[in-house]
């Protein structure tokens, strides 16, 4: 095409305009084609040039841009390699170990219990939710071996920090709502009892298992957990907080795994059935479902439940001799004010 003595945009005529920019952007479009085509075969009589365009040309993504900070459980990339700092390097696990002795999942990890025993899993949702969100618990119940499912009744006194405090006091491990808005799914609140903390976590991109061609049917062994990519302290606390909610013993057997992957702070949670074809590869099957996480907040303890309409309540002496006559059951008291530990862009 010959160059213009004029700017194409300054044509009045709308279809020669246009019969213009078409032709400019096929011409532009060639010549991208035929220099790709000369570069792959440069490349194939050279494959160190290959080596080279691949290692300048690094995508700049949000993972490897991202300046390091101490709470990151990986060495500093800029001490790494130098050798008067070597041996002064302080151990970047040291803190992370220190959190796990003391943290709120530490008595799961160091119990003494069977450990192929599933943890109880109370699955719960919002008030007045659609089919949408309990199909959406169904799927849940099948991922976690020890879950169960409850619907929640309406009115007072049904409020997530009483029904937490409620389940703590039966035996219950861990606690999930699942929230709803324009009647689909929309966020979880995941509530490790007895004694919290409590994360939100919003949800998108839900896929149930009859949404996925070609899907493997669930089996009720113990699954595998994969967590990738939780290289923060507190990444790893929200890694430990879901352990909580499966065994810590796997039935290998069933040939499954759960992976919860975190990337560009979002979790993506995938389960899979895998088959050994051969030695070398192993063939994986998807079994849904499939949906996306990202932590919006972290506090302390239970839900707490607000009261503000209440009276205070009258002074009472205690009865040392009085006991609880219900059969199993110790309830726990929710807060009256939340404490956050991490939130999602404080303003």
């Amino acid at each position: 095409m010959a160059p213009s003595r004029f700017n194409p945009s300054q044509i009045k005529n709308k279809i020669k305009r246009d019969e213009i920019h078409r032709a400019a952007k096929r011409e532009k479009k060639q010549a991208k084609l035929k220099r790709r085509l000369l570069q792959a075969e440069k490349e194939r009589s050279d494959p160190e040039a290959k080596k080279e365009r691949l290692a300048a040309n690094v995508p700049k993504t949000q993972d490897n841009m991202r300046e390091y900070d101490p709470s990151m459980l990986t060495v500093n990339p800029t001490t790494q390699n130098t050798t008067e700092d070597a041996g002064h390097n302080v151990d970047p696990n040291q803190e992370a170990n220190l959190d796990m002795d003391n943290d709120p999942f530490a008595s799961y990890f160091d119990s003494d219990a069977d450990p192929s025993i599933p943890p109880k899993v109370l699955i719960t949702t919002s008030p007045k939710a659609t089919r949408t969100t309990y199909d959406f618990c169904d799927e849940l119940v099948g991922i976690f071996p020890g879950a169960e499912f409850i619907r929640r009744k309406k009115g007072k006194g049904f409020e997530i920090g009483v029904i937490a405090g409620w389940a703590a006091g039966r035996g219950y491990g861990a606690m999930i709502v699942v929230n709803e808005d324009m009647k689909k799914p929309n966020g979880i609140t995941l509530i490790h009892l007895p004694h919290g903390p409590t994360a939100y976590f919003k949800l998108t991109s839900v896929q149930l298992t009859k949404q996925i061609f070609g899907h493997a049917r669930a089996t009720p062994h113990n699954p595998e957990l994969i967590l990738n990519n939780f290289s923060t302290r507190l990444g790893h606390a929200v890694g430990r907080m879901f352990q909580t909610l499966f065994p810590r013993l796997p039935e290998f057997e069933g040939r499954q795994v759960v992976t919860l992957h975190n990337q560009r702070d979002f979790l993506f949670f995938r389960r899979h059935r895998y088959a050994f074809r051969s030695p070398e590869k192993a063939a994986l099957q998807e079994i849904g479902p499939r949906f996306t996480l990202k932590l919006r907040w972290l506090k302390k303890g239970l839900p707490a439940v607000q009261n503000l309409g209440a009276p205070p309540p009258k002074l009472q002496i205690a009865d040392e001799e009085e006991e609880n006559t219900k059969l199993g059951s110790n309830p726990i008291n929710a807060p009256a004010t939340d404490e956050y530990e991490w939130q999602w862009r404080v303003t």
